[in-house]
């Protein structure tokens, strides 16, 4: 934990530091310590630099621990939070908003600009509502059955998204296109305000019931003997991380794999336990993001690449390592 905060506290430094206008070290404690102000570096850093690296943070920290959740609720090394079609259900909300009122909203006020999260949040947890409804067999929620439910919803809504993408003219589905591929470039204090509550509230939580989730390891009956209410703990685990999710998809559209990638390298790094499974995956999820926004933005500069394609970049080749690994093992 400690060698990764001080990985993610260099990614910070190279992030504030290095891009198109690059700024010294002591600049940027000059400036962040309001000694020397000035007007061109205060701009950068903080309405530009500053709040993407804090929203990656939260964002990855966010999918990370949702994925370790859903992973140990349905036993499933090869879930993610993309697979249950709460990404799919944010992104079509996003879209319908950008099809029908955008351009129409303007003005820096908090609700012209936290207009598109919360089409997102809500997108993204009416999502995740109907597929646990359909989910649910007999009062009880079926992992495989949620997981199936989740590639089928989010394959319609992703289809639904490419419809309304191809009406838009050109300006908006570039802007759409960018957003669904994953994307924290617009990030801004406001962003972060509506996405800290959901983190404080509900990461405190999982981490709280974390040994219900080691519990869930063994069959339901084993966990039913030692006195879990397991469809009652299910449901809260899974609520928790949905809201998770959905406040972070909501803010930088639909990065996938962090989910995955993020609790199966904290296993190889702090075992099986899930109470230190949680916040491990909370630090290795920042730094892939920080790290893929970082290389998206500076790599290619003047061009931007979405922080969504370099986590897909890196995420494609180690989700087929999974799957070779699951394959020889069994």
């Amino acid at each position: 934990m400690a060698i990764g905060i001080g990985i993610i506290l260099i990614t910070m430094y190279m992030s504030l530091t290095s891009g198109t206008f690059d700024i010294t070290v002591q600049e940027v404690i000059r400036t962040l310590l309001r000694i020397d102000r000035n007007p061109d570096q205060d701009l950068v850093i903080f309405e530009f630099r500053l709040p993407r690296i804090i929203i990656a943070v939260l964002v990855g920290m966010g999918l990370g621990i949702a994925g370790a959740v859903i992973q140990g609720i349905t036993r499933n090394g090869l879930a993610d939070p993309g697979i249950l079609g709460i990404n799919a259900g944010a992104g079509v909300a996003m879209v319908i908003f950008m099809f029908f009122y955008q351009g129409q909203m303007k003005g820096t006020g908090w609700l012209s600009i936290l207009a598109m999260p919360m089409f997102g949040l809500v997108g993204g947890l009416t999502a995740a509502l109907l597929i646990y409804l359909f989910a649910m067999k007999n009062g009880r929620l079926e992992s495989q059955r949620l997981l199936l439910t989740g590639l089928a919803i989010g394959s319609g809504l992703g289809a639904i998204s490419l419809f309304l993408t191809l009406k838009m003219n050109v300006n908006d589905f570039e802007m759409a296109a960018v957003w669904t591929s994953g994307s924290i470039y617009n990030a801004n204090w406001r962003y972060i305000v509506s996405i800290l509550p959901w983190m404080l509230l509900l990461i405190p939580l999982i981490v709280r019931k974390s040994y219900i989730l080691d519990l869930f390891q063994l069959d339901e009956d084993s966990a039913i003997s030692v006195g879990v209410i397991v469809e009652k703990e299910k449901a809260i685990l899974l609520l928790c991380s949905i809201g998770i999710v959905s406040a972070c998809v909501s803010v930088s559209g639909g990065i996938g794999f962090i989910g995955l990638m993020a609790p199966h390298i904290a296993r190889r790094l702090v075992g099986g336990t899930h109470k230190r499974i949680i916040p491990a995956c909370g630090v290795v999820g920042a730094l892939l993001v920080m790290i893929s926004d970082y290389i998206g933005r500076v790599l290619f500069a003047p061009a931007e690449l979405p922080v969504g394609i370099v986590v897909a970049i890196i995420g494609v080749p180690y989700f087929i390592y999974l799957l070779y690994r699951n394959k020889v093992r069994s």
